[in-house]
């Protein structure tokens, strides 16, 4: 954060409620000095998990959660995660998962970055984007990494950013830099890291692969 706080997302398990026993919750632990870490009072609702956080403004934090109900969900926090409201309106809910199943397991790529001449800061989000297609008379649910830009209000697909191939793409996440280049020029990288998953006959493999988004 911009006040030198290092704020790290977890999961974690609700007990003690009827409706929400036993179920997966998304918050931070968090440190100002290295020495100590600090868990969070407030959360998510029960059934959402993989969570991603970035600091949108000065001390707001934006969590994105792969949560129960087909839908992810997005959380606000002013105050370091001590209290969490779901950005009904915006950004939350905007994002599906598969068509069958759950999103358990599926992480996704959330930073901030600067574009443009004018700077202007804005949200960069890696997920997978599920179809379906006909193989053999059978309908094969495939996934392709998808790159979106927004600035809390607007939401911009910018396309698939994976390779199209016959394996599932799952969890992603984006690394960014902006420096200054060897040449004294200012340079911007933007790098996406995604896992792919291979079905075949028993156990799935999975891989690592990266792709440059920086021209994207």
């Amino acid at each position: 954060m911009e006040d030198a706080t290092l704020v790290f997302p977890v999961e974690g398990t609700k007990k003690g409620e009827s409706e929400n026993n036993g179920k997966t919750v998304s918050l931070l632990m968090y440190t100002s000095d290295d020495s100590s870490w600090k868990l969070s009072k407030g959360m998510s609702d029960g059934g959402c998990s993989d969570p991603s956080v970035v600091e949108w403004e000065k001390d707001k934090l934006m969590m994105m959660t792969a949560c129960d109900g087909a839908r992810r969900r997005v959380y606000e926090s002013g105050d370091k995660g001590e209290s969490w409201t779901e950005a009904l309106g915006t950004l939350s809910r905007v994002w599906g998962n598969k068509h069958k199943g759950h999103e358990k397991g599926v992480g996704s790529g959330f930073i901030t970055a600067t574009v443009g001449g004018d700077q202007k800061k804005v949200m960069l989000v890696t997920l997978p984007v599920y179809s379906k297609e006909k193989e053999d008379k059978e309908e094969k649910e495939k996934s392709e990494l998808h790159l979106w830009l927004t600035d809390n209000t607007h939401i911009v697909d910018i396309g698939p950013v994976s390779e199209k191939d016959e394996d599932d793409v799952t969890a992603s996440s984006l690394l960014y830099e902006s420096a200054e280049g060897e040449d004294g020029n200012h340079e911007d990288k933007l790098i996406a890291l995604y896992e792919k998953k291979k079905k075949g006959d028993g156990e799935s493999t999975h891989s690592l692969w990266s792709v440059r988004l920086t021209e994207q």
